[in-house]
């Protein structure tokens, strides 16, 4: 969920990861100001999605963990569950309490699960 001058120096590159054995999805998105948009919070879920029915992990990331990778994290709670986007930033919260989901994240995150659960909390 970084930006690419996030990641550009400090940071291993795809071809490094992949040596290691190590899958690796970026999805662009502006720190601070930013929302991931919906074909990222698809693309994204998917991945964890087929990297849980290999019975392996998904680290997801930016670079403070507190807006768009929890925006993210929110949305695969959301389709585990079917959660509300509310229920699933709160229990995000409970477990990482510095996380911090602005009002036009939460939107996307209410769209998001409308796609994906049918609900109607938009």
């Amino acid at each position: 969920m970084n930006e690419e001058y996030e990641t550009k120096y400090f940071c291993n590159s795809a071809e490094e990861w992949k040596a290691e054995g190590v899958e690796q999805l970026r999805l662009s998105t502006v720190d601070l100001t930013g929302v991931p948009s919906l074909e990222n919070l698809h693309r994204g879920v998917e991945f964890a999605l087929s990297h849980r029915e290999k019975g392996s992990s998904v680290y997801v990331h930016c670079k403070a963990g507190r807006c768009r990778s929890a925006t993210l994290a929110a949305a695969y709670i959301i389709r585990i569950h079917c959660w509300s986007p509310e229920e699933a930033c709160q229990m995000l919260a409970s477990v990482r309490p510095h996380v911090i989901i602005r009002s036009s994240q939460l939107e996307m995150l209410r769209r998001y699960h409308q796609q994906v659960c049918g609900g109607g909390s938009i």
